[in-house]
């Protein structure tokens, strides 16, 4: 009996994650580039010079709009990256397994938090 059976994933369970992950990538992708836009948008919405009056009240909520675009997209650049290191781990058959106690994190867990490296006893053992 092939004694990493209970360590890791097999073959066709990571190629369905690896499908999964690859789905979340793209529609993270997207998603970036309309927070990037709508950021583009910010800095250019025709309506400076022409209402003079609002842009009183508007330079408050567009500042936070930048930083709320900003800090958007600065998670959505690390999420894609989280996804991305996810399939380097399944090229490597380490993907699935809790890096604190090396068991295979439910796959319940990963369906849901695919770039996940702990799993619910580790992250429990952190609070």
């Amino acid at each position: 009996m092939d004694s990493d059976i209970n360590v890791r994933y097999s073959d066709k369970e990571l190629a369905g994650f690896k499908v999964l992950i690859q789905e979340k990538i793209k529609q993270a992708q997207h998603d970036l580039e309309l927070i990037q836009s709508a950021y583009m948008n910010d800095h250019n919405n025709g309506t400076d010079d022409t209402s003079p009056t609002f842009k009183a009240f508007d330079e408050g909520s567009e500042t936070m709009s930048k930083e709320s675009n900003s800090a958007l997209a600065i998670r959505q650049e690390k999420f894609i990256r989280d996804l991305k290191n996810a399939l380097i781990r399944i090229e490597n058959k380490t993907y699935g397994v809790c890096r604190v106690t090396g068991k295979l994190i439910n796959p319940k867990r990963l369906e849901l938090v695919p770039h996940a490296t702990l799993s619910i006893e580790a992250k429990n053992m952190q609070q």
